[in-house]
């Protein structure tokens, strides 16, 4: 009865994996080869050690469903994508023994937040995203590094909870360059497949998405036992699980643009080797699209329009001076045909008839006798 109070102590705020192994931490530090006494009679060294075997046990065993890289304004996400009805929501901070309430959310009394969380965390739940229980932190500092619950009572199917861990900015694991690129319409079903080049036993794999600001988690599958974890990712997964399987794959269906991204699957084998891959997946969005190929449209005009306009002054400026130089010929011949005529033509002619016949040859300084005797 003791270790059952201990055990109900100890594991507030536990995840109910963690409880069979905690069962069993407690079982073997008080009962085994423990004589029959009162737990108040009981030696308070060994009490305090298995304690801290108990709490061991306990951060082996915590899982998170998304990884958020600490920042000064930094948002906890918790979608509910099922169609159940809230009732009450709560978001806690878990420390080592107990869970500190945050803020409590009902549909009908609203919102609270809790001191000292007051001015620094709100919620922004409204009637447009009923399901959206998103935490905004301001002015977070390094205290709020932790693990946080987000913790929703639905009906008909009970309690749901997403468990979010807050780590520094630099603990968070950026991806690395993607080694594939998918790319899809909105609306159709994606697969994403890996499988690693090694030839050990897996024993897990682990399919992630990564964000500037945090990761996801979106299944595990545990190869040896042959189950799955679907995390609490906003969107369905469909995924593989069996033993002894060579290759994993997900399949998103009727993909949007808010699905593209970074995608990461993760092996891990029981000698302690691993493999990642990194996939990228771009949905093209119709809108987008229609307004790209607008652009390109318009852009074709208008470079069509500057390559006539480019024409057509280059056609005109060859054409004005085509024209300038027949002008300048025809002047230029008509010159050379007058100083032709005054210099010899006239001359010669006002010689034969004595410079006193024709009215032409009479107005020439070229007619005159003296003028010409004394050339």
């Amino acid at each position: 009865m003791q270790v059952a109070r201990i055990l109900q102590w100890v594991c507030r705020g536990c995840t109910a994996r963690g409880m069979a192994n905690v069962h069993m931490e407690l079982t073997s530090a008080f009962l085994t080869d423990q004589p029959s006494k009162r737990f108040p009679e009981m030696d308070y060294l060994t009490f305090f050690l298995a304690i801290l075997h108990v709490y061991r046990a306990l951060c082996e065993e915590m899982f998170w469903d998304t990884t958020v890289k600490l920042a000064e304004n930094m948002s906890l996400q918790c979608i509910y994508s099922s169609l159940d009805t809230l009732t009450q929501m709560e978001w806690f901070k878990i420390n080592t023994t107990s869970r500190e309430l945050i803020a409590i959310f009902s549909p009908i009394y609203g919102g609270v937040v809790k001191q000292p969380y007051t001015y620094r965390v709100y919620l922004l739940n409204s009637t447009a995203a009923p399901n959206d229980m998103t935490l905004y932190f301001h002015n977070a500092s390094e205290a709020d590094i932790g693990f946080y619950s987000c913790f929703l009572h639905t009906f008909p199917h009970g309690h749901w909870e997403k468990v979010i861990q807050v780590v520094a900015s630099d603990s968070f694991e950026i991806a690395a360059p993607s080694n594939r690129h998918i790319v899809s319409e909105p609306g159709k079903n994606v697969t994403l497949t890996c499988q690693p080049a090694g030839k050990w036993p897996v024993q897990q794999v682990t399919w992630e998405k990564i964000q500037p600001h945090q990761i996801d988690i979106l299944t595990i599958c545990n190869l040896s036992q042959g189950k799955s974890y679907a995390s609490k990712y906003q969107r369905e997964i469909w995924s593989s699980c069996s033993q002894d399987m060579r290759s994993t794959f997900i399949i998103m269906p009727h993909v949007t643009a808010s699905d593209s991204g970074l995608y990461r699957c993760c092996f891990k084998a029981s000698t302690g080797d691993s493999e990642t891959f990194v996939m990228r997946l771009t949905v093209t969005d119709g809108k987008t699209d229609n307004q790209y190929i607008l652009f390109v449209a318009g852009g074709a005009v208008l470079l069509l329009l500057l390559v006539i306009l480019i024409t057509t002054i280059i056609v005109i400026s060859y054409k004005r001076r085509r024209r300038q130089k027949e002008l300048f010929k025809e002047s230029w011949g008509a010159q050379n045909k007058v100083s032709f005529l005054r210099a010899v033509i006239c001359p010669l002619f006002c010689i034969i008839i004595s410079c006193n016949v024709g009215p032409f040859c009479s107005q020439q300084p070229y007619c005159s006798p003296f003028n010409y005797l004394a050339m």
